[in-house]
């Protein structure tokens, strides 16, 4: 049942509540601190999110992850009280967003996707308007200023226009404002869109730091980063949560278990031969379920790279078996699988397959080595 009203009179997003309930909420769940039941959110008569039901965790960092307009972005406007709902239930520290919607904002600090900067103001004086208006008290604004600023590592920043600043210190400043209160939930809306990769490093320490102290709610399209960043992720698929889980946990479901990156050398032979003998130590061992020929990942003679499809963690026995036979090994990892686990459990993995395939094809026919396939004849 679509709830249209506001119990109460409360008002979520750009409104305050007009009557605010007395006491202590309804329901505090456990050690959650985010409850959400048969979530709702409709733009007219278009569903942007809907049924979504879940629970976080006090202390968790959960990933949030879809394509775009699966409801990502609405879903953590909800969560951070910037947009009502149509209909169910979600509790943040156990108060609900629409009906103690001043209480939910004290107790969530918000990264939407474009930081909320003033760019004539310096760092300082921003992040200390801040503070006051998620009503730090006056004595401690200095203090919860000078705190953030070190954890975020904007010190030597601090008295700079943010007009000024690079796109990476803006965006530590947007974070700075999201805890400068001390929040319990902290909901981080792209927080390494547009970064380089070394402020990409910095920025997933940065998250990983409010582990603990905080439950962290962050989406991001760069998959790696919630595989590297997240305790948890959560897929979102049409408004709805597709899959909920690790990334070990995904794996197991989808049955793709891990792969392997090998990269070794077979000294006075071709790229080929050293190939085909690595091919031939690792056939046949227990876990082992597909060995794949790839570029050589370095240039050199005798050098190969093979990725290896295993259905568990062999790589002791891989590197033993390969020294057996006399080859070195110059690099054995594994592969982060998220990305294909992510497609796949979207259905895109086939199609994402067939356009790879399509675009050789059509790269080598334009090369003049055959001819173009009918798209017709290609599995969708």
């Amino acid at each position: 049942m679509r709830r249209s009203g506001v119990p109460g009179g409360g008002k979520c997003g750009n409104g305050g509540s007009t009557v605010r309930p007395v006491g202590p909420p309804d329901s505090i769940f456990g050690n959650h601190v985010i409850e959400i039941q048969e979530l709702y959110k409709y733009y007219g008569d278009r569903r942007a999110i809907g049924p979504l039901t879940t629970s976080i965790a006090q202390g968790e960092v959960v990933g949030l992850l879809g394509l775009n307009g699966a409801g990502k972005t609405t879903t953590l406007r909800v969560l951070a009280c910037d947009l009502l709902p149509t209909s169910g239930s979600v509790r943040v520290a156990g108060f609900d967003v629409v009906e103690r919607p001043d209480e939910v904002r004290a107790k969530v600090g918000y990264l939407p996707d474009r930081p909320p900067l003033y760019d004539d103001m310096t760092v300082r004086e921003y992040l200390s308007y801040a503070a006051r208006l998620r009503n730090v008290p006056t004595g401690n604004v200095k203090k919860r200023v000078a705190d953030v600023e070190e954890l975020t590592e904007i010190g030597d920043v601090a008295n700079q226009l943010i007009g000024s600043l690079s796109h990476g210190f803006k965006q530590r400043v947007g974070i700075a404002q999201a805890i400068v209160h001390g929040p319990e939930l902290v909901v981080l809306d792209e927080p390494i869109s547009g970064l380089d990769p070394v402020q990409i490093m910095e920025m997933r320490e940065l998250v990983r730091g409010l582990r603990g102290s905080h439950t962290v709610v962050v989406s991001s399209h760069i998959l790696t980063e919630i595989s590297e960043t997240c305790d948890r992720i959560l897929v979102i698929n049409d408004g709805r949560i597709a899959w909920s889980g690790t990334e070990t946990e995904l794996s197991a479901t989808l049955k793709q278990g891990m792969r392997i990156a090998l990269t070794l050398r077979s000294s006075g032979a071709s790229a080929e031969v050293a190939a085909e003998r690595g091919r031939a130590a690792l056939t046949g061992m227990v876990g082992v379920r597909e060995i794949e020929v790839l570029e050589p990942a370095e240039a050199g003679e005798g050098i190969a790279t093979l990725r290896i499809a295993v259905t568990s963690d062999v790589r002791e026995e891989v590197g033993r078996n390969l020294l057996q036979a006399g080859l070195g090994i110059l690099e054995l990892s594994r592969e982060k699988e998220l990305e294909s686990m992510f497609l796949s459990l979207l259905g895109e993995g086939q199609e994402h397959a067939g356009r790879k395939r399509r675009k050789k094809r059509q790269a080598e026919a334009d090369a003049g080595n055959l001819e173009p396939a009918a798209p017709s004849k290609e599995p969708s």
